[in-house]
């Protein structure tokens, strides 16, 4: 039996009890260690469907907390259960009053930070804001501003979806997993649409050529893109739009001459590609205005395509969109589940729902366990 020396003098100490002590402690660790919880912010029933499906997967309970909002439309969240040292998610998906979603992210990670939680990792399949991602004129990054206060709120994490732009990842100055919805959508493709070999990927534009092409080589199908846009009449053009700016008497110095930079100007609306006698399928990342597609949808006709998908990862759908897809030449629309669309799909028949829980789970469980999440990211190229 060793002896140890404490402060002079000699103790006798049992390696095997030592043992026993060390192994409990350490054992004691590890349970506290792995406690997490999954939490949703949203006070809309509506927008928990996905958050219970993926707590199903997990095998775990939803947390108990209370979402609503005042009389005077403030939102308050109480915490009902303890989160002290746990890994805590929050999954928020995004309805049509987005910022009102957005503040009860904002609030809920702030009660849990205060409440002492270990990391607080946000699931937010939808990103809002992500197409004011760029300068225009005299605007702002809203996109920018919105990760500046998920970050202040007390988030550490964030697990999304398709972002309507990569770069957006860099906004951040923390962790971002940017997952992607394309494996169930090709699944979808393979295993609902008849004769699929027979169909052609479209790209809406030109700045949707780099998606369609993924779709394109792993599905081993052509490529098409509508280029332009429809030529409107002179009458239509005539609301003030092409007008000189109003001259102002300017003194002092006149400033240098920059050589004139010719307004862009798009051609006619045309198709590059062959479509006809093909089933055309139309995919990009979001769907919101209808307008884009409906066109695309009617140019394709024109040339030829006898059935038309609209893939998309995020179905947003505002207003009449609904209507706009039963009415229009297009056959069915295909979206995820990442944002709540059941009152669009009861007023579309043609609206269809992948459900993507299945990797918003395995990204979870995989975090929680500080497992790789390369796994989830095989065959994704940096141009994907």
């Amino acid at each position: 039996m060793p002896i140890r020396r404490f402060g002079g003098h000699r103790s006798l100490v049992s390696c095997s009890s030592t043992t026993r002590l060390s192994y409990g402690y350490t054992r004691k660790m590890n349970i506290s260690r792995s406690g997490y919880r999954v939490f949703t912010a949203n006070s809309s029933t509506a927008c928990t469907e996905l958050a219970k499906k993926i707590t199903e997967r997990l095998g775990v309970e939803l947390g108990k907390s209370v979402v609503y909002q005042e009389s005077n439309s403030e939102t308050r969240v109480d915490v009902k259960e303890s989160v002290r040292g746990q890994d805590i998610f929050i999954i928020q998906t995004i309805p049509r009053d987005v910022n009102t979603a957005i503040m009860e992210l904002l609030v809920m990670a702030y009660a849990l930070k205060t409440s002492c939680a270990k990391n607080i990792i946000g699931v937010i399949p939808y990103f809002p804001y992500s197409k004011q991602c760029k300068m225009r004129k005299r605007g702002s990054i809203v996109c920018k501003l919105l990760a500046s206060m998920l970050a202040k709120a007390g988030l550490t994490h964030i697990i999304t979806m398709d972002l309507h732009q990569k770069e957006i990842q860099g906004f951040f100055n923390f962790p971002v997993d940017n997952l992607r919805a394309s494996h169930f959508l090709i699944q979808y493709i393979q295993e609902q649409i008849p004769d699929y070999r027979n169909a052609v990927i479209v790209a809406k534009s030109p700045s949707a050529a780099k998606r369609a092409q993924s779709y394109a080589e792993r599905l081993r199908l052509g490529l098409a893109v509508i280029h332009g846009e429809a030529q409107h009449s002179e009458s239509d053009m005539a609301d003030g739009r092409q007008s000189p700016p109003l001259s102002r008497v300017s003194t002092g110095h006149p400033g240098l001459q920059l050589p004139l930079l010719m307004a862009k100007e798009k051609p006619p609306i045309s198709v590059v590609g062959d479509v006809g006698g093909r089933i055309a399928i139309i995919v990009d990342d979001i769907i919101d205005d209808v307008e884009d597609f409906v066109a695309a949808a009617e140019i394709l006709k024109e040339r030829g395509a006898y059935k038309i998908y609209v893939m998309a990862t995020h179905g947003l759908l505002s207003a009449e969109a609904p209507t706009l897809i039963e009415e229009s030449a297009i056959d069915e629309v295909v979206v995820t589940n990442t944002v709540p669309h059941e009152v669009q799909k009861l007023q579309c028949p043609k609206i269809r729902t992948v459900d993507v829980s299945l990797v918003l789970a395995e990204a979870i469980r995989r975090i929680h366990n500080g497992e790789s999440m390369s796994y989830l990211f095989r065959n994704i190229t940096v141009d994907d």
